[in-house]
């Protein structure tokens, strides 16, 4: 989380600190449980998470969800013609996030389409978890697809001397990759009520590997240390 998170965080428990002790003291008369309250526990953390560096287009669309969800408890919409608009809505947003997000990171997107090559080795773990340990091989990319399962990819003692490319794709999934500190990361990322975590440090030695990550993460999440 960010500084930037953190600081909006820390205004809304002052804020409800403010209200509640106010309360108390008879100054106010504020009810925080006014009808469609829950939908904060929406409209909050998907407005904070529009201020992280990943997984803005879902905190986006989980946003208008939470204030169409309002609007509705309100009686300003039915719920009924929500139910409705639901998966259009969701479908059309889904559709734009992942053609602008080709336009956003457009310069990733190239330098992964001209050393992306085909006969990848591909793991995938459906309703299941694969761990790969490249320990001593020679690590020459990869496609990961985890669905309802989890994949592990230990790079961290592979042997890689040039820039490679992972393809990785979660739905309802967890992909995690271990990287070596002599490489760099660039991740080009596709979320969808999900996300990518890049803990790995940044390296500025000049003439290193890079590795790029291609993430495709739909109600999944790919971390990368």
């Amino acid at each position: 989380m960010n500084r930037f998170s953190n600081f909006l965080w820390g205004l809304v428990l002052v804020a409800i600190g403010l209200i509640l002790g106010l309360n108390a003291l008879g100054i106010t008369s504020i009810n925080l449980f006014f009808r469609g309250w829950w939908t904060l526990f929406i409209i909050v953390p998907c407005f904070i998470g529009l201020f992280k560096p990943n997984g803005k287009w879902g905190c986006f669309i989980g946003l208008l969800i939470g204030i169409f969800m309002l609007l509705a408890a309100q009686g300003i919409l039915s719920f009924e013609l929500i139910a409705k608009l639901m998966v259009p809505f969701i479908l059309v947003a889904v559709g734009l996030g992942m053609i602008f997000n080709n336009f956003l990171t457009s310069s990733i997107s190239k330098k992964i389409k001209s050393i992306d090559k085909n006969g990848l080795e591909s793991y995938a773990a459906t309703f299941a978890e694969q761990k790969i340990d490249k320990t001593n091989e020679e690590f020459k990319g990869a496609n990961l697809d985890a669905v309802f399962g989890s994949i592990k990819l230990d790079l961290q003692k592979a042997s890689i001397n040039s820039d490679q490319v992972i393809n990785s794709s979660s739905i309802f999934g967890g992909i995690t990759i271990l990287v070596p500190s002599n490489v760099n990361v660039k991740v080009k990322s596709t979320p969808i009520f999900g996300g990518v975590e890049n803990k790995a440090g940044a390296n500025h030695a000049e003439n290193v590997p890079t590795i790029y990550i291609s993430a495709f993460c739909l109600f999944g999440g790919v971390n990368i240390k």
